[in-house]
Order: structure tokens, then C-alpha cells, then sequence
């Protein structure tokens, strides 16, 4: 059974905000900018980041990276079938890039991504923005910006619904996989 939801939808927002703020500040004169949201939690998190973005007057491209073929694991994960494909509007090539995701842990679906991103060329800087920094990295990965830290146990799993058709609807929930510990909430700004 989940645990009630660490954070409401109001709280969310915010965070999203936050690091929609830290991106507009850093790239107010980047002329080539992609925001490919990693599928497929992190699609939902890169167009409200785009949404943003174009609010504070930047004119990002927005996509998305499908890691399935990327993934170590993908005799344990087999593909969705809610698969997003790769889609990226532009030439990747010297493109400041921003991967999203919604939930940032061992670093293997960031190492996927890169993986998948430079198969389609080389951009000048690719950066990370997450949702949740949920800790306990494998591979050496931080993300450049980060909305909300949790500290989540390795027998727990921090999911996150973003709701595109009622944003209202916005939850982080931590799933234990047993009883027992409790996860702590760690404030963190971008």
C-alpha cells in the first residue's frame, strides 16, 4: 500500500517553477536550447518545463528520448507499452541540451540517455533537470537542476504522477516495498 502523497500538487508546481527559473537565468542568451524529456516520466516534466520557459521569453526546442534499447537492464525491463519514441526537432549537433526526468536515483537512465543523445550528434553541453532527487546514485551523475530532494530507502520507490490533463491531480508518492522506514525530506533549491 502507498503512503499518503509527500507532496501536493501546489508544491509541485512550485518546484517545477524553481527550476524552470534556474534554467531561464543560465540560458538567457542561449541561442540553440533542447529540452528532450526522457521517456517516459520525464516527457510530462520537460513540456511544463518548455511551457515555462516560453513564459520567461525563451524559445526552446522540445522533444523526447526514448532510452529502451539503451537500458543494462532491458531483459528485466522489457519496453513499454507506453513507449515514446525519440523525437527531436532540431540537429542535436552544438545544441545546448537539457534532459528531463522525473525521478533521479542510480544514474543508469541518465547514463541511457546520453547514450541514446549522441547517437543522433554531438551537442555543445547537455545538462540534467529532475523533478526529484530521490539519492542513492550507482554512477557518478548530478543534476544541474533539481526541484525537490527525497530521501528515499533502496527497498522504496518515489513515483511521480503529472497529471497533463488536471495538473491539480500532481503527486509524489514513496512506495515501500516492505514496512518499516520512513523516508526523510530533505529541502534542496535548484
Amino acid at each position: 500500500m502507498a503512503t499518503p502523497p509527500k507532496h501536493d500538487a501546489q508544491t509541485i508546481h512550485q518546484a517545477i517553477d524553481r527550476v524552470a527559473s534556474a534554467i531561464a537565468t543560465r540560458h538567457a542568451g542561449t541561442k540553440r536550447l533542447l529540452i528532450l524529456g526522457i521517456a517516459n516520466g520525464g516527457v510530462e516534466f520537460a513540456r511544463r518545463l518548455v511551457t515555462a520557459l516560453k513564459k520567461a521569453g525563451l524559445q526552446p526546442g522540445t522533444g523526447t528520448l526514448d532510452i529502451s534499447f539503451h537500458r543494462d537492464d532491458i531483459g528485466a525491463n522489457p519496453i513499454p507499452k507506453e513507449h515514446a519514441p525519440t523525437i527531436i526537432p532540431h540537429d542535436v549537433n552544438g545544441a545546448s541540451v537539457i534532459l528531463a526526468d522525473d525521478v533521479l536515483h542510480s544514474g543508469r537512465t541518465v547514463k541511457a540517455a546520453l547514450d541514446e543523445l549522441f547517437d543522433h550528434g554531438r551537442p555543445a553541453a547537455v545538462e540534467l533537470a529532475v523533478l526529484v532527487d530521490r539519492g542513492g546514485r550507482l554512477l557518478p551523475v548530478a543534476a544541474a537542476y533539481t526541484g525537490i530532494a527525497l530521501v528515499a530507502y533502496d527497498d522504496e520507490k518515489v513515483r511521480v504522477r503529472l497529471d497533463p490533463a488536471s495538473p491539480e491531480l500532481d503527486t509524489i508518492l514513496t512506495e515501500p516495498a516492505s514496512a518499516g522506514r520512513k523516508s526523510k525530506i530533505v529541502n534542496r533549491k535548484s
